[in-house]
């Protein structure tokens, strides 16, 4: 019993330690406006123009500098144009608030002056993700909307015990909400992002919702051998659930409202991992079947099961957003002994097939709500660190995790 248990958290979390996607990819050198963010002030100050000019080089819609340059009311737009710098910016604090003052060099003018709250100086980053959301908006670029989301994360901290804790995209921000027990598996379950389901290991496992402003907690429903929520209808009214009440790990859709357990998968061997897929009428999952973990798709009420992924002989996580899906395969071992996993993104229609990453152990893909990225924790010899794919532009960004030891992850 054990062993199936564990073997189903492999499945389901890579390794233990939206919409549909627009995928048009930028090719050649397509000329980007240059902003500059000046650091100026404070340490506050400072911090928040650092992450700034980070979040306007990840939109990939920028180019990016930054210098040491004292705040300006009535800048000498000559000495900007000379550097070729489209827009400038400066970031500055007045009682507790964070302001911004943008100035586009061709216009000759200040564009955008506005000034933010800032609840805590922990919050900081938000702050800055989104003035670069009021500066990506200024110029009309693909929304970066996706960087004000917050990332939720189970961080193991000891044998048998997990913490729950919510981040920013860059984990600049962490706060821990759930540290008592093994907390693990957590998903979000609104859109609002103020509560969200997670697995929490009692006299069973057993499946809870948190409610993070009234830090109450509700029962949904445990299991003998597992239970782990796997993906949140777009409603937020239908959860799939991956669980063993005997020995058998299967696929379950349970409905939030009349609180009735639908089982679609009946398989003797294991099921797990599930996704809603093509606006939920299709639901993708993980199984053995074939002898090794595979991508599979299936109608919504569990018929018609067929192979989806035909490539690598194991597949072992997947996401999905409209009809894209994003999986992890297990290559070759590289010249270190080491097993290589890479991401792959494909459509059920099976007209793209594009790798995404190129080393180390890719895995536990999440699209962004838009369908726009795909987040991911990378490990190498080197580091361990949260990745993201800029589907949009094929880039790839990394922030490390600094000996944070991941679970799983929801953003």
């Amino acid at each position: 019993m054990a062993r199936v248990i564990v073997y189903c958290l492999l499945l389901i979390g890579g390794v233990c330690f939206g919409a549909d996607a627009r995928l048009e990819i930028i090719k050649g050198s397509k000329q980007l406006p240059l902003v500059a963010v000046y650091l100026s002030g404070g340490d506050l100050d400072k911090k928040v123009s650092k992450l700034l000019a980070k979040d306007l080089e990840v939109s990939g819609n920028f180019r990016v500098s930054s210098s040491e340059r004292k705040r300006e009311q009535k800048p000498n737009f000559t000495f900007y144009q000379a550097k070729q710098i489209d827009l400038f910016v400066f970031v500055y604090q007045n009682r507790g608030q964070i302001g911004f003052d943008l100035f586009d060099t061709n216009l000759q003018k200040r564009v955008l002056s506005k000034e933010l709250p800032l609840k805590s100086l922990k919050e900081y980053p938000f702050v800055a993700h989104k003035i670069a959301n009021q500066i990506n908006d200024y110029l009309g670029a693909p929304s970066i909307a996706w960087m004000e989301r917050k990332v939720i994360f189970s961080k193991l901290i000891a044998p048998s015990k997990s913490s729950i804790v919510v981040a920013d995209y860059t984990l600049s921000y962490q706060e821990t909400l759930i540290d008592d027990g093994l907390n693990i598996f957590p998903k979000w379950a609104d859109s609002t992002q103020e509560s969200f389901f997670f697995t929490k290991y009692l006299d069973q496992p057993t499946i809870l919702k948190y409610d993070i402003k009234a830090k109450k907690f509700q029962k949904i429903l445990s299991s003998q051998g597992m239970a782990v929520v796997s993906d949140v209808s777009a409603d937020f009214k239908r959860i799939l659930i991956s669980m063993a009440p005997i020995t058998q790990a299967d696929v379950y859709l349970y409905d939030l409202d009349t609180k009735h357990t639908k089982r679609l998968t009946n398989y003797p061997g294991i099921d797990v991992g599930a996704n809603f897929v093509e606006q939920q009428k299709k639901i993708l999952f993980i199984s053995d079947r074939l002898g090794y973990p595979n991508v599979f798709l299936m109608d919504e009420n569990g018929g018609n099961v067929e192979q989806a992924i035909f490539h690598g002989r194991n597949n072992s996580s997947a996401t999905s957003s409209g009809s894209y899906i994003v999986y992890s395969s297990r290559e070759e071992k590289n010249e270190f002994g080491s097993s290589v996993f890479n991401l792959y993104l494909v459509n059920t229609e099976g007209d793209i097939f594009q790798r995404l990453t190129l080393n180390g152990a890719n895995q536990m893909p999440r699209f962004s709500k838009d369908g726009e990225n795909v987040m991911f924790l990378k490990n190498t010899k080197s580091q361990s660190a949260l990745g993201i794919v800029r589907l949009r532009y094929n880039k790839t960004h990394l922030f490390p995790l600094g000996g944070v030891k991941l679970q799983s992850f929801d953003w």
